[in-house]
């Protein structure tokens, strides 16, 4: 299979684009490269520094199925550069999936977030429910959900609104909870929680890329959007299973962030999903890439410290 993957040097995309080449797929990644590249050469593999913006630069003759994961990510990053946001988050998947039509692509696979329900009382949020975004990185992961949908007619597109994700990639990232704490404890003894009652849904990065090779494999599976977390726990829960591990004190102070849900996948289960990773192992994950010095903690590892520094800010 040919496979256009949007995004593929960051995060999820690195460890991603290693199993697709594992997988024996020809892969096409287009990526900026903000962030770097860490992906290694490989026969099957081509690599184009590219902004997703322009849209015609990117080749998608011949290929299968695209998985868009380039966005400008989390609510403090979009915040930075909110006009640069819609044009990434929005525009872009607009025109990509508009091309991706016109070039006879069978499958879109997006990386949404699970962030688009806002704040719900429910004890349990499933896709049924209504998205009421707080953040304006919410509102543009549901208006490109929505713009997406509309080509459905056209081709298979499945909408992925994954929990908040973790565990090691050779592009790391130190700005999502469960890394970010486990890292506080490696270095400082000290985890600091603010809040620490708000329940997030979570899911590993091995267990993210299993989705997208579990859609591939099943192009099948009726378009829509699927949630994809399956450990609901508290940022203090997270906390106390990180100082287990790695003796250090949780000092807890004021949050101003009301968001707090347990998101429900089951839709996605009945497709025959079954997650094998929890946070414990990523936990674990941290720890050891930490002790080998693999893991440096650097601003590269921040979103919002590393957009300021290549001036991607409003200001910049």
């Amino acid at each position: 299979m040919k496979i256009l993957v949007t995004g593929g040097c960051g995060y999820k995309g690195t460890v991603l684009t290693q199993q697709l080449l594992e997988d024996g797929n020809e892969v096409i990644v287009v990526d900026t490269q903000w962030f770097g590249n860490f992906l290694e050469a490989h026969p099957r593999l081509r690599i184009l520094q590219e902004d997703v913006r322009n849209t015609e630069n990117i080749p998608l003759n011949g290929v299968n199925a695209v998985i868009h994961l380039a966005n400008i990510a989390n609510d403090p990053g979009v915040e930075l550069n909110p006009s640069l946001s819609w044009e990434v988050n929005v525009l872009a998947t607009q025109q990509l999936i508009d091309q991706a039509v016109r070039s006879g692509v069978d499958q879109f696979i997006f990386a949404s977030s699970g962030s688009v329900y806002g704040v719900k009382e429910e004890s349990q949020v499933t896709e049924d429910l209504p998205l009421v975004p707080i953040s304006v990185y919410n509102k543009t992961k549901m208006i490109a959900e929505r713009v997406l949908l509309s080509f459905q007619n056209d081709i298979r597109v499945h909408c992925v609104r994954p929990a908040t994700v973790c565990g090691w990639s050779p592009r790391m990232r130190l700005d999502v909870s469960v890394n970010m704490l486990t890292v506080q404890a490696l270095k400082n003894k000290l985890i600091t929680v603010f809040g620490g009652h708000q329940t997030r849904p979570n899911i590993h990065i091995q267990d993210m890329v299993r989705v997208y090779q579990h859609f591939l494999q099943n192009p099948d599976i009726d378009s829509g959007c699927y949630n994809a977390g399956f450990e609901n726990i508290s940022i203090l829960e997270i906390a106390e299973k990180v100082s287990a591990k790695v003796p250090s004190r949780v000092e807890i102070t004021s949050s101003n962030d009301p968001r707090s849900y347990r998101q429900n996948s089951d839709k996605l289960r009945l497709t025959g999903f079954e997650p094998r990773y929890c946070v414990a192992d990523a936990i674990d994950e941290v720890i050891e890439r930490y002790q080998t010095g693999e893991l440096v903690d650097s601003d590269q590892c921040y979103t919002v410290k590393w957009m300021k520094s290549l001036g991607l800010d409003s200001s910049g």
